[in-house]
């Protein structure tokens, strides 16, 4: 039995859908304070709205989490309405699809600056808060894109991916003496809003190719995240967690066929 983690604070970045509102919705369910963060304000007050009209206790803040003086201003915000910071989901990411050949210099920046420095930055912000307690969990959403597979027109997405992983393994061996914990949940295709953008036949395909039949739900992830989080996972550091329904296993899609008898 897992002790429950009601009353503590989580930072939830990139919280207005997907699998970060996924992983918001999880936490207030297990009782915990949530801190909706997204880059509108509309969108993380109605992820926040959401939380309390079913009971729970949730703030939702507008924060452009690849700045610094929104990083900050996010966690500030968070002491001052709860008091505390004892989690961090670093959800926060995008995925615009280019090719090398039509990828400018800019479009490489940005999912950079989102996905990877935006992770730096709200590791950096929650920091102190977490220091002061003496104990904290951060979770980031990596990918199985990147580290593990690449797909066209992701090539700066898969980098900034694997990014994340780099920085959380040094990052655990700092944050080891204070208690805190940094660990990543790496996604295979979940049926986020993101993905349905890509079209029923993208879909179709994917679920295809997943050796469990279907595409994960964001609350695939936001269970992961919520063990990462525990205090029985408290050993548990500078690891991945690749939750996609077994899509890395096979070698080929021949593989899937004869499994299925095909």
């Amino acid at each position: 039995m897992f002790k429950p983690l009601r009353g503590r604070t989580v930072v939830v970045t990139g919280a207005s859908r997907g699998i970060g509102r996924s992983i918001a919705l999880r936490f207030a369910a297990a009782g915990c304070n949530v801190v909706a963060v997204a880059r509108g304000a509309p969108a993380a007050q109605a992820v926040a709205a959401e939380i309390t009209a079913t009971g729970g206790s949730a703030h939702a803040f507008a924060a452009d989490i690849s700045l610094t003086a929104d990083a900050q201003a996010m966690a500030a915000f968070a002491l001052d309405r709860f008091g505390a910071i004892d989690m961090l989901c670093a959800n926060a990411g995008i995925f615009p699809a280019a090719r090398l050949d039509q990828m400018t210099a800019e479009d490489f920046d940005q999912v950079m600056a989102v996905n990877l420095r935006g992770t730096f930055l709200a590791v950096s912000a929650c920091l102190p808060a977490m220091k002061a307690r003496g104990a904290g969990r951060i979770v980031l959403t990596s990918s199985i894109t990147g580290p593990i597979t690449g797909y066209p027109g992701w090539s700066h997405y898969g980098a900034s991916k694997a990014g994340q992983l780099g920085f959380m393994r040094t990052a655990a061996i700092e944050l080891a003496p204070f208690n805190i914990t940094i660990n990543a949940v790496m996604p295979g295709n979940i049926a986020t809003e993101g993905l349905a953008s890509l079209g029923p036949d993208y879909a179709a395909k994917m679920a295809a190719s997943i050796p469990a039949g279907r595409l994960g739900s964001g609350d695939d992830i936001a269970n992961a995240a919520l063990f990462f989080c525990s205090d029985e996972a408290g050993y548990i550091t500078g690891q991945t967690l690749t939750v996609d329904g077994g899509q890395v296993l096979p070698e080929s899609m021949m593989a899937l066929e004869e499994m299925r008898g095909g």
